[in-house]
């Protein structure tokens, strides 16, 4: 199928031979200060969301954690806590990603293997035992059954007693990137955003210190986008959401404070930064000029970072740590809110205790031995930052004009333009590295023979046989009677285009499970069949 021509992909000047090597004040005439950076605290936001940043407070250390049971997670969760970490976030495996249950043929083999399974209220409540969702603050990276985990989780907080307003964190949600870089979509584009508004409507009204959907370019730059498009894919999918919500209804300076990013961090340490700058910028004034923002709080651009996992190696894998620690200080040099640091041996298997603590050590290190928290945007005015910052803003701003003038996100999904993109700009850095122009330390140079060397977690049949069993057990179990009028009510509620948060978290209740209310809703949106083949 033929598409538009994606933007011009080019190096940054960071990895370009033939760029100047040095930049100065005769690069930035045109440049004002004032009206691209303010201070830190105020519009247009470059120098950051908060005035004083982490002078006052750190940003929030969390590590994504998840495996086998729930009790398994359970018992990492508190590890984790019990270490310093002051968030949770949790991965779910790869049928509860997809809406399966773990007792489906399509699920065995993969129960439990790349993050928890949850297939009901049940293994949600174990997952949380002992945890008083009160107190912390927990993300869910989930993406088309986001609106049933997020029941899940409301219900198991009204069990313990929370009023679902005092709950914190942050649901992926972001079904559109799905449709760019991680194809675990289950539902056609349309209906799937509807599902996304339905979670933001619903947190507008009842969950206010709720990050409904966190707009994530992460998985986009996993796939090979370069940063430019990382930020303009990730920047395009919150303007549709926004346009989406309004035309909801909704206010926009009601729902736009608690919208989140997510970004990834690379190797290139001052284009990660420029980049993590500029988003700042670009959506400050998206949302005031286009959108006619009031409020300051919805011009903030509030975001998580995780290190690289694409840039980790089976090789060497101590080396990764090296990584982590360079990507994590680029990601608190550009300002995040909260970061992940991914541990060494996940091109291996899941992380171990270990490697986990390690990770965490190192957000530990960076915010109590290097002093970052001294100066805020300590790079803000370097000629070369300032230069990068613009040469991102530009390129991303070109893009999302490319994307409006294709009609929005959602057509410039069914015209294939967004995996033709990230593909043409995998290849580039897979043919950079094969060239040997990128090295890739232990790799391409500086190899060494022998195995990795290091203990590696490793999830038995045992845990999946437990969850199919246990899973089994509770099906027969339930009210089979509330359990078919609660189906039935998210059946109806979707054919008629209201909300279904509501009757999802009433099926949580009556013990359906993620699969059969996927089902229910697939009966009425259909499912999708993976777009054009451009």
């Amino acid at each position: 199928m033929t598409t538009e021509p994606s933007v011009e992909r080019k190096k940054s000047c960071t990895c370009d031979a033939e760029a100047k090597p040095f930049v100065g004040p005769e690069d930035m005439r045109g440049f004002d200060p004032a009206t691209a950076l303010g201070v830190p605290g105020s519009f247009p936001f470059t120098r950051g969301p908060h005035r004083t940043m982490y002078r006052e407070r750190f940003w929030t250390m969390r590590q994504f954690a998840g495996f086998g049971s729930a009790d398994d997670t359970n018992q990492r969760f508190k590890y984790l806590l019990e270490h310093g970490q002051t968030g949770l976030s949790t991965a779910f495996d790869l049928p509860t990603l997809m809406g399966r249950d773990s007792d489906d043929a399509l699920s065995l083999g993969e129960v439990g293997r790349c993050g928890v399974a949850i297939s009901s209220l049940a293994d949600m409540r174990r997952l949380f035992d002992g945890i008083d969702l009160g107190a912390v603050s927990t993300s869910m990276t989930i993406n088309a059954p986001a609106a049933i985990l997020l029941a899940f989780y409301i219900a198991v907080a009204q069990e313990q007693g929370v009023p679902v307003e005092n709950l914190r964190g942050t649901l992926q949600n972001d079904i559109l990137k799905e449709f760019h870089a991680q194809n675990e979509y289950v539902f056609p584009p349309r209906p799937s955003v509807k599902l996304v508004i339905d979670t933001i409507e619903y947190g507008t009204k009842y969950m206010q210190q709720w990050n409904t959907v966190s707009i994530s370019g992460y998985h986009i730059r996993e796939a090979g986008a370069s940063a430019a498009e990382e930020l303009a894919f990730t920047l395009a999918d919150g303007i549709e959401y926004t346009k989406e919500s309004i035309e909801r209804g909704l206010d926009v300076d009601d729902f736009a404070p608690r919208l989140s990013f997510f970004f990834d961090v690379h190797n290139d340490f001052f284009e990660e930064i420029a980049k993590l700058r500029a988003s700042r910028r670009i959506w400050s004034r998206v949302m005031r000029d286009r959108f006619g923002a009031k409020k300051e709080r919805s011009w903030l651009l509030r975001m998580h970072c995780q290190t690289a996992g694409v840039t980790l190696t089976e090789q060497q894998p101590m080396n990764n740590i090296m990584r982590v620690a360079y990507q994590a200080l680029a990601g608190v040099l550009g300002g995040t809110q909260s970061l992940h640091c991914n541990s060494m041996d996940e091109t291996l298997a899941l992380p171990s205790e270990q490697a986990c603590k390690i990770a965490l050590r190192t957000q530990q290190v960076i915010a109590h031995e290097t002093n970052v928290k001294q100066s805020v945007d300590p790079l803000g005015g370097s000629y070369f930052i300032e230069k990068l910052t613009n040469e991102i803003e530009a390129k991303a701003l070109a893009i999302i004009d490319q994307i409006d003038a294709m009609g929005g996100v959602v057509q410039a999904i069914d015209r294939g333009f967004f995996r033709r993109a990230i593909t043409e700009s995998a290849q580039a850095q897979q043919r950079a590295i094969d060239s040997g122009e990128q090295k890739v330390v232990g790799v391409t140079d500086f190899v060494e023979d022998g195995p990795p060397g290091i203990p590696i977690l490793q999830i038995t049949q045992d845990t999946e046989d437990a969850q199919v069993a246990g899973l089994k057990e509770l099906k027969a179990k339930r009210d089979q009677a509330r359990h078919k009028a609660a189906l039935e009510k998210l059946r109806e509620d979707a054919r008629a285009e209201v909300n279904v948060m509501p009757a999802l978290i009433e099926a949580a209740k009556a013990d359906a499970t993620v699969g059969e209310m996927m089902e229910t809703m697939k009966s009425v949106f259909g499912a999708y069949d993976g777009g054009p083949e451009w």
